[in-house]
């Protein structure tokens, strides 16, 4: 079954790593708060330790902790899908599980310091901080705005080329 062999491992993989590294870096920056921690690639992609009181890229700051059951209610829904789905492609089951993975990495954070610790940044694009559950929650986007136009394209051109009817 999908869901013992990939899904929990995987999903208990990621939130793993996702929280090893959130203490590393905590640790590494205790002085440093705000600085970069380490330029992995001076100037364009460094280690830096922010704290995130909202959500996704900062937004609604203070507000991080008010959305933790909507965080709870996405793995809850991915991890049912995984259960009860044992049959669809395995994407499907990683899909869920980097949305599980994600939402409850930066849960975990909220609920025990009120805030998400955030430690990647590209500094060349100076784009927003973010953190291990961040990139399991865009690639799981990712992959389903690919799967959506990936069936989308499917029903499209099996609408256009109606198969014969064995007439």
């Amino acid at each position: 079954m999908k869901f013992l062999r990939l899904y929990v491992p995987l999903t208990v993989g990621l939130i793993v790593i996702d929280q090893v590294v959130k203490a590393w870096a905590r640790g590494a920056a205790e002085h440093v708060d705000g600085r970069s921690i380490f330029p992995l690639w001076p100037g364009v992609f460094e280690l830096k330790l922010v704290y995130n009181h909202g959500v996704a890229f900062g937004l609604f700051q203070g507000a991080g902790v008010l959305f933790a059951p909507v965080a709870f209610l996405i793995a809850l829904a991915a991890t049912w899908y995984s259960f009860k789905k044992p049959h669809e492609p395995t994407v499907h089951h990683v899909t869920a599980s980097l949305l599980a993975a994600g939402a409850l990495g930066n849960l975990i954070d909220r609920l025990s310091m009120g805030k998400v610790t955030d430690m990647f940044w590209i500094r060349l694009i100076d784009f927003p901080v973010f953190n291990v559950a961040d990139v399991c929650i865009t690639v799981a986007g990712s992959l389903l705005v690919l799967g959506g136009i990936r069936d989308a394209t499917t029903a499209k051109h099996q609408k256009a080329d109606p198969q014969p009817s064995g007439e």
